[in-house]
Order: C-alpha cells, then sequence, then structure tokens
C-alpha cells in the first residue's frame, strides 16, 4: 500500500497500539483482539524476543487487515530487517536520521520519537512522516498544546501517559494520533491471556477518539 493510504489510515484512526511483550508467544491473538476492537494499527516493538519472526507471523495471518508496523527501531540495520520482514512503519525512540533516511527510500511510513522542540523540528526536516512526542507524560498535554502552538504543521503523536481520561486533553492540545501501550495493552491481561480485556479496551479507545474529535 502506498505511504500516503498508511498516513491517512494512521491519521483517520487516530490510534497507534503498541504491544510490548516478554514473549511473542500471544501477539498473533492481541493483534486479533485489537483489530476486533477496531484498531488496525499495531506496532510490535523490538524489545519483544523473536520480532522479525513475529512480524511475519502476524502478517501472514492478518494481512492487510491491519497496518503493522516495528517499534523500538535504533538502527538502519533493525530498520530494514523489519521492513523485510513485513513491517509497513518504523517507530523509533529518538532522532535517527539515517533511520528517517532509509525509511524514505523503501517508501515507508516514519514515526520518529523526539522530546524538546529542537528534537521535534529537526525530526520533521529530516522527513519524518510524524513525529512522537515521548515521553508525554512528562509535562503531558499541556507541553504538546506549547509545541503545537509554534510548530503546528507538524504531526505529534504523543505516547506515554495516554488513557482514557487524559486522550482527550491530547486531542485538544494538538494530538494528531496517539500512541497507546499498556494503556490498551494491560500486562494483566497479557499475563491472564484475557483477549476479551483488549477488544474491550480496543472498543473503548476508539469511541474516546471519536468523542474527542467530535467535541
Amino acid at each position: 500500500m502506498p505511504k500516503d493510504a498508511d498516513l491517512k489510515r494512521v491519521l483517520d484512526l487516530g490510534l497507534v497500539a503498541i504491544i510490548r511483550a516478554p514473549s511473542g508467544e500471544q501477539l498473533v491473538k492481541v493483534s486479533e483482539a485489537l483489530l476486533e476492537g477496531g484498531i488496525d494499527v499495531i506496532e510490535v516493538t523490538f524489545t519483544v524476543p523473536g520480532i522479525l519472526d513475529i512480524l511475519k507471523e502476524v502478517r501472514t495471518a492478518l494481512g492487510d487487515r491491519i497496518l503493522l508496523g516495528a517499534g523500538t527501531v535504533l538502527d538502519t540495520e533493525s530498520a530494514r530487517a523489519a521492513i523485510l520482514a513485513g513491517a509497513e512503519y518504523l517507530v523509533t525512540p529518538t532522532v535517527n536520521v539515517d533511520v528517517i533516511k532509509l525509511c524514505q527510500r523503501y517508501g515507508k511510513l516514519c514515526m520518529a520519537g523526539a522530546f524538546t522542540p529542537t528534537e521535534i523540528l529537526t525530526a520533521w526536516e529530516a522527513g519524518a512522516d510524524i513525529v512522537k512526542v515521548f515521553p508525554a507524560d512528562i509535562g503531558g498535554p499541556d507541553y504538546l498544546k506549547s509545541i503545537h502552538g509554534p510548530l503546528p504543521q507538524i504531526r505529534l503523536l504523543p505516547t506515554g501517559g495516554v488513557n482514557l481520561e487524559t486522550l482527550g486533553r491530547f486531542v485538544k492540545a494538538g494530538a494528531c494520533a496517539v500512541g497507546l501501550g499498556s494503556a490498551l495493552v494491560e500486562k494483566k491481561a497479557l499475563e491472564e491471556r484475557n483477549m476479551a480485556r483488549i477488544t474491550e479496551l480496543s472498543r473503548a479507545y476508539v469511541s474516546a477518539m471519536a468523542q474527542a474529535r467530535a467535541v
């Protein structure tokens, strides 16, 4: 799928599910549970053991029904391997211009992590499609609003500290979308293999985003 279509998919939904887990055993089922709840933009982080095999498994199981990404990408070697394994977008925790350029080379969506105004602008000018403001729990929605004011052209995706209580405030502050980790894919739900809980939370976040954007 062309990168522009992938970007539209992210922006239309406004939610990026981030899966961090001690093992990849359940991640196809977790992805299916997220999709059932209405979230089809899913990121698996490089902190999950065997991520390249997991990306291949999820891609084979769900295909184009989801937009599959790889997160916590620290270098170009990991970035290229993730793309070859089926990742359609890459997410970094920091500004890595080489990874951003690699995404451009392969026509893949890039969400580059940054925090300070200088980092955020640097990532955007290097070609990031979206700048992940991380960790967003430091400063919260007020900080995002302060950044969005002088830099309204930059698509900002806060990650960290976003939950059902704060989501609306982040959207009002200028977030184009939000990243959701353990607030969506709960550690307890993973431990108990409670896919129904993940689906329930997915539906709740889809509803919360719709309400926030309607205000």
